[in-house]
């Protein structure tokens, strides 16, 4: 192993000049984590299993032998697979002094030569982070270094880069050449490699087959066709690959859910959704608007699932912070009509007004409920909200059951920073589905307000064995949350000993529509069913 570190002696340099401070580590099971910021370093190893990791905008299939590390500032999601469990450590790097540039040395996809020792290091760490005596977790702090070390030491050189451009070769050409018809043997032979092992390849870098992408790229390509008046199916089949227009309805279908007719007829009606919420209330009927709020960040969840799907895309950034961008981009699209909440600036309803005739459901009046049926009345499909409404109400008997077994008399709570205070149940959502769930909350917090604004010290006080916290991603709020999670009141909270502070993010769970009342159900049976230790 010394030839490794002879070899890489001037990559590892910096790391005289670096100080390393390990924070926690966890076992994620079933692995599924919705798409949050990340204030600090995180090494995520997988255990087993295989699933994805999403980071920012880029996604990696997850596989026993890679290593990712994420920089602060990124945003980080795991979508689930099948039995799979990863390891997400936590820690910063600071320079000797604070003028040090640090260049740390391990950093993005790393691909690793597997041994037990690294799982091993990673349980340990588990095992140390959860532990309620201070000395306990002070022994983490060389273990952690061991890891260090032990990855530093076991990376594995071209092998991996090389397979993954052989990948991207071909997945370019497929997004090329999805018109053409095309085979594994073909794929296989311009990645060269064999057929079996390029099936097996694909699938681990992508998270799908080669066939099923090709499906989801001509699919993609026959919405945008779509968009067109007066288009004929048999056309759009053809045009994106398939000669038999009832084979492509099939597949379609089993790619977006809904027949290519039913969603010509939605498109038929270029519908505004002017804001998240009512994008939200639109997708819950199975109506895809012309335009809406879409952005990577600001609604990370619509923008990666239905981009491809809504051709004009406003701004997301804060409702009417950039109204006027909006309203100019509106202006010669030629819609239908819009619908908005009743957060508009009179001037700006005065000229969306004069694009089109404007709908306005209010937003803090009414349950989520109502504004479903107010905007299902607005575009004709009253059956699709009771199917929907029907549907949540079964999902949310299922997982409150399930909830019952695993919690048992666990106490929960739901709480917001934003700069250096707490905010108890801040939004409707939060409190709605907290009822809906039938959770139960400690004792002392009946003594506050929803909403109320608390102390870090007025926190500890709850005694709660589960938190929820959502962190707004604004520059104040992360610096005192840097400040706040490294402090000792936080770190000899009973939750934080425990690993029970589950980080929630504010896309959806500061979202009121139907869409994102059932997204927090699923993120709820998620956090507290499926990867508890």
């Amino acid at each position: 192993m010394s030839e490794v570190m002879t070899k890489d002696e001037d990559t590892f340099l910096c790391l005289d000049r670096t100080w390393l401070k390990f924070r926690t580590a966890q076992l994620i099971q079933e692995a599924k984590l919705a798409q949050q910021f990340i204030s600090s370093y995180c090494m995520v190893v997988v255990k087993q299993g295989e699933g994805h990791l999403r980071i920012d905008l880029e996604s990696y299939r997850m596989q026993p032998d890679t290593v990712h590390v994420v920089v602060p500032g990124q945003t980080i999601g795991f979508c689930e697979g099948q039995k799979s469990e990863l390891y997400l450590i936590a820690f910063d790097i600071q320079g000797d002094t604070s003028d040090d540039e640090v260049n740390f040395p391990l950093l993005g996809e790393l691909s690793v030569h597997m041994e037990s020792t690294l799982h091993q290091l990673c349980e340990q760490l588990c095992l140390r982070s959860r532990s309620e005596s201070a000395i306990e977790r002070f022994r983490g702090q060389p273990v952690f270094l061991e890891l260090i070390y032990w990855v530093m030491t076991h990376i594995r050189q071209n092998s991996k880069s090389n397979s993954r451009a052989a990948m991207d070769r071909t997945k370019s050409y497929i997004e090329a050449h999805f018109r053409e018809s095309m085979t594994i043997e073909q794929l296989a032979r311009m990645a060269e490699i064999s057929p079996k092992y390029y099936v097996s390849l694909f699938k681990k870098t992508y998270g799908k087959t080669a066939i099923d992408y090709l499906t989801e790229v001509r699919v993609n390509m026959a919405k945008q066709l779509m968009l067109q008046t007066d288009v004929r199916l048999k056309d759009v089949a053809y045009q994106v690959g398939y000669n038999d227009e009832f084979y492509f309805s099939r597949m379609f279908k089993k790619e977006v859910g809904v027949s290519p007719t039913v969603y010509l007829k939605n498109r038929r009606q270029r519908i505004v959704a002017y804001s998240v919420a009512v994008l939200g209330q639109l997708l819950a009927l199975k109506i895809m608007p012309y335009a809406a709020p879409l952005h990577p960040k600001w609604s990370t969840y619509y923008y990666n699932n239905y981009r491809t799907d809504i051709p004009l895309h406003l701004s997301g950034y804060r409702f009417n912070e950039d109204w006027e961008t909006n309203v100019d981009a509106l202006v010669n699209s030629q819609v239908d009509y819009i619908i908005s909440t009743d957060q508009l600036e009179i001037e700006e309803k005065e000229r969306l007004s004069q694009i089109a005739p404007v709908h306005i459901v209010p937003l803090y009046d009414k349950s989520w409920q109502e504004q479903l049926h107010a905007t299902a009345q607005i575009v004709g499909a009253l059956d699709e909200a009771v199917v929907w409404v029907d549907g949540y109400n079964r999902k949310v008997k299922l997982v409150r059951e399930r909830l019952e077994e695993e919690l048992q008399d666990d106490t929960v709570i739901f709480v917001s920073l934003l700069g250096d205070r707490f905010f108890l149940f801040p939004t409707r959502g939060m409190r709605d589905v907290f009822e809906d769930l039938a959770l139960q909350s400690p004792a002392e917090s009946e003594r506050y307000e929803t909403n109320q604004c608390l102390t870090l010290e007025e926190l500890a006080h709850l005694d709660m064995d589960h938190l929820l916290l959502n962190i707004r991603q604004e520059s104040e709020t992360l610096q005192h949350w840097e400040r706040i999670r490294t402090s000792m009141l936080w770190q000899d909270l009973k939750v934080v000993r425990r690993n029970c502070v589950h980080l929630i993010s504010s896309d959806p769970w500061r979202e009121y529509s139907a869409y994102a009342m059932e997204r927090m159900v699923q993120d709820i049976h998620d956090l507290l069913c499926d990867n508890r230790t």
